[in-house]
């Protein structure tokens, strides 16, 4: 079994940073893809940003340019810097990983760590 354990979620006003970090353990062979994902309230869950191979970056059109994910792979931590923060991003950030464990593949969610953006 892999768990994804998120910190770093806040109360923040708009135009600050804030950083959240997304730590896997269990018995992991390989990690394929990380990645953040959000949900506003009343919202569906959408993409934020995810790294696949460690090289692969895909942001959501509406943070291009603010956000930033990254990965140690040593940690097998997934990061998401958040800078210029605006009320739209607010909502519960969740983490995915996808990759192999002991006993074969997984997909796997955390429980979600919540973000605030307001004066």
């Amino acid at each position: 079994q892999v768990l994804l354990v998120e910190s770093g979620g806040g109360l923040v006003q708009p135009g600050g940073s804030l950083r959240l970090s997304c730590a896997a353990s269990g018995i992991i062979r390989s990690i394929n893809t990380m990645g953040w994902y959000r949900q506003a309230p009343g919202k569906q869950r959408e993409l934020v940003a995810t790294l696949t191979n460690g090289i692969n970056r895909h942001y959501a059109d509406s943070v291009k340019g603010r956000f930033t994910v990254s990965r140690d792979n040593v940690k097998n931590t997934v990061y998401l810097r958040m800078s210029s923060l605006e009320p739209n991003d607010t909502g519960v950030y969740y983490c995915n990983a996808k990759g192999l464990h002991s006993s074969g593949s997984f997909d796997t969610w955390g429980q979600g760590t919540q973000v605030t953006v307001s004066s």
